[in-house]
């Protein structure tokens, strides 16, 4: 598409463009004189009123009477319901994971990384400081102690450990 853009830029010739021809000049016989006197009213021309196609058919004409709904007393709900629905069990917020891997883990600025999961797997990741929900999208970490490296905010989410620390030790549930 932009190579064909191109092309209609830099080669016009090629693509059936004309070539500039020059401006015409309006001649002068196509204008009328207009005399207008400043101090005169008379002389001016008369400019008849618009006729009534300009008028849609529910315009609001001067004459028409605007009212305002009053506040209060409407047919509409008067207060937000309330659902009583059941907090979920433990058991039933997720589906059992097909495995899981614990070990070390650190963190690495450009995503999560798992060098024994393909990229896609959708993991969560517990540690001390809570679990995550994250999807691999690299290869990684180079070392066998470590079985996630975790982008750094994350990181430091489930770490429950100060910003000094390097690394944690996790639990990847594999889904």
């Amino acid at each position: 598409m932009l190579t064909a853009a191109l092309a209609l830029v830099a080669l016009p010739g090629l693509v059936g463009s004309r070539s500039l021809t020059p401006i015409e000049t309006v001649p002068a016989s196509a204008f009328q004189q207009l005399s207008v006197l400043a101090n005169d009213p008379g002389s001016m021309p008369s400019i008849e009123p618009l006729d009534a196609a300009h008028v849609s058919a529910d315009s609001i004409t001067p004459e028409m009477t605007i009212v305002e709904r009053g506040g209060g007393g409407g047919s509409g709900p008067s207060a937000r319901g309330v659902l009583n629905q059941p907090d979920a069990g433990a058991s039933s917020i997720r589906k059992p994971a097909k495995y899981t891997l614990t070990g070390g883990a650190t963190f690495y600025d450009n995503g999560t990384t798992a060098m024994r999961l393909p990229r896609g797997t959708v993991v969560v990741i517990c540690g001390n400081g809570g679990c995550i929900e994250r999807v691999v999208n690299d290869y990684g970490p180079q070392k066998k102690s470590r079985v996630v490296d975790l982008y750094r905010p994350d990181f430091f989410a489930i770490c429950g450990c100060g910003w000094w620390a390097g690394t944690t030790q996790v639990t990847v549930y594999v889904y």
